[in-house]
């Protein structure tokens, strides 16, 4: 497979074979555990390579590669996620997406086409180590990385050390940040139905309005946040989206809260938990209504190892033409937070310079960052395998 060469606005410019790669992936954004087109295309990419030192895994609509290395002692890690967003997109791109409502909003086709160009690379340049290529599904959601995990095919090539990055759009093209410790925060989806009696609008004491509950709700939730939390503490409750109602002169019986949230502790995201049920308790009775909880895919934080990272931060610094920035820790989610759990290692960000942020319609990452980050991984994970280059 050659990846097309597709191009932004009207002007032509040349441009990398992985930026070309991701300008492929990008017009195939597909939701978690759906992302079948996107692995063929991996898989397709991956089987132009030299197959003689690589071994290929699917799990689910993910794919695992392993890199045999020469004299192995351990195995390194780099995942990278695949699934988009459902949103419309609004880019001047001319490689846009082929697949109404949906968008790679958050960078993965990015993630992807860098996780090829290192094992493109590694394929070609053998190390002492072998290497594991994690090409994770359903990073948005449900939740990959957990299930994965646990999965039977991964279990033979469990690293010894993991990386990922995530693209930021806040940093210029030549810049990455990252932090021993935390980064991401814990997360928890937030779903809540409510139930009461529907009616005619001209007659509201006949019936139990929803709309009015759920505004009330929404007001009280904010109360957790600035009266429950240790102000030193930081923690985040947004409702995103409101549904409810039928017709302007009918009185609601059913209304819907979703958002999410977010905790710099696991302790303080069990503790707004807590206090959300006791909210919606109080609403059940003051309101006369049903109350339902789905707290949906709830991800781990991203805590990236201290020891690891600090080296690397070191290497960076001293063999590197990269600007590294130590960030502090960011409200966003990943479930790359599991990986970590489990395995030692760490995630940073990436700057692709685009005034727009994560999960916006009109996000242009700057491709230029895609071959620096190729040669930042590989050069990192050769100097960490090879001892005679330290």
């Amino acid at each position: 497979m050659t990846p097309s060469t597709g191009q932004t606005g009207s002007s032509p410019e040349a441009i990398s074979p992985f930026a070309a790669i991701r300008r492929e992936l990008h017009q195939i954004p597909e939701p978690g555990f759906a992302e079948f087109k996107t692995q063929q295309f991996l898989l397709d990419y991956i089987q132009t390579l030299p197959q003689e030192r690589i071994e290929v895994r699917t799990w689910r609509t993910g794919i695992l590669v392993n890199v045999k290395g020469t004299s192995p002692k351990r195995r390194f890690g780099y995942r990278a996620d695949m699934d988009g967003l459902p949103i419309t997109e609004d880019t001047s791109y001319e490689f846009r997406s082929t697949h109404p409502g949906f968008m790679h909003a958050c960078g993965h086709d990015v993630h992807m086409s860098i996780g090829l160009g290192v094992l493109t690379h590694f394929v070609k340049q053998s190390i002492n180590d072998d290497i594991t290529f994690i090409f994770q599904p359903a990073e948005e959601g449900p939740g990959g990385a957990q299930p994965m995990l646990e999965s039977e095919e991964l279990r033979d090539w469990m690293p010894d050390q993991i990386i990922a990055l995530h693209i930021a759009p806040e940093y210029p093209v030549g810049t990455i940040a990252t932090k021993p410790g935390i980064l991401f925060a814990n997360t928890s989806e937030l779903f809540i139905d409510l139930t009461g009696k529907g009616g005619h609008a001209a007659f509201p004491h006949l019936a139990n309005d929803m709309v009015i509950t759920a505004c009330q709700l929404v007001s009280q939730l904010q109360t957790i946040i600035s009266r429950n939390i240790n102000p030193l503490d930081s923690a985040v409750i947004t409702i995103g989206k409101i549904e409810g109602g039928t017709k302007q002169n009918i009185i609601a019986e059913k209304a819907r809260l979703e958002g999410t949230i977010r905790t710099l502790s696991a302790d303080t995201m069990t503790l707004i938990k807590s206090r959300i049920e006791s909210l919606t308790a109080g609403i059940e009775t003051s309101f006369n209504c049903k109350v339902d909880i789905d707290y949906g895919a709830n991800y781990r934080q991203v805590y990236n190892h201290a020891e690891t990272t600090r080296e690397f931060m070191d290497w960076v610094k001293e063999s590197s033409d990269m600007k590294l920035i130590e960030c502090t820790e960011a409200m966003t989610g990943e479930d790359f937070g599991y990986f970590l759990a489990d395995i030692p290692g760490f995630m940073f960000w990436l700057g692709v310079d685009t005034p727009y942020g994560l999960h916006h319609a009109k996000i242009e990452p700057n491709e230029h960052a895609i071959d620096l980050a190729i040669d930042l991984i590989s050069q990192y994970i050769s100097w960490k395998s090879d001892p005679n280059d330290k």
